[in-house]
């Protein structure tokens, strides 16, 4: 095998294993870097060598990269006392609630009328049926801190996705 097929070859296998974590804050802002731990509602997120300690209330979203990764695995298995129930609420509307596809094309037809719809919309995990089969946590919605973060994160998501396109419908335009 020649240099290159072998350098290629490398650096396949390097970036696959270096699957980074992505880590959104309330305020917007994107980082990517790797968890580290995530304990008594705190995350411990690395960005290079630096370490950042970042309250869960103060996270929007927490994708991982790798889903072999133990600290993902442990989270997956939090029980209530670990991890708090924004930070829950906050994972279970990124993850179930909502059809972003259908709001994308909600964005392309009716712009920013889809968006203040939605901004005044009133998302709840009983009405998402994704939420209701897939959730673990169930018996967290009633629970006001829960359904507040939920709520918020779930018309974050929707709304992003209808600016999204939004913004395509305007690209169209700009093009033609």
């Amino acid at each position: 095998m020649n240099k290159t097929g072998l350098t290629l070859l490398f650096s396949i296998l390097f970036f696959s294993v270096k699957a980074t974590d992505i880590l959104t804050l309330n305020n917007q802002k994107v980082f990517e870097g790797k968890v580290s731990k995530i304990k008594n509602c705190i995350v411990e997120f690395k960005i290079e060598n630096e370490k950042y300690l970042i309250p869960a209330s103060e996270i929007s979203t927490l994708e991982f990269g790798n889903k072999n990764d133990k600290v993902y695995k442990k989270y997956l298995n939090l029980n209530n006392s670990e991890a708090d129930n924004c930070m829950k609420g906050n994972l279970d509307a990124g993850a179930f609630h909502g059809k972003k596809g259908g709001h994308y094309i909600l964005g392309v037809l009716f712009g920013p009328f889809a968006i203040i719809g939605t901004a005044l919309a009133n998302p709840t995990p009983m009405k998402g049926k994704n939420t209701m089969a897939l959730s673990k946590n169930k018996e967290l919605f009633s629970d006001l801190e829960y359904l507040s973060c939920y709520k918020k994160q779930a018309k974050a998501k929707l709304i992003g996705a209808e600016a999204l396109g939004w913004a395509t419908w305007v690209l169209f335009i700009l093009i033609m």
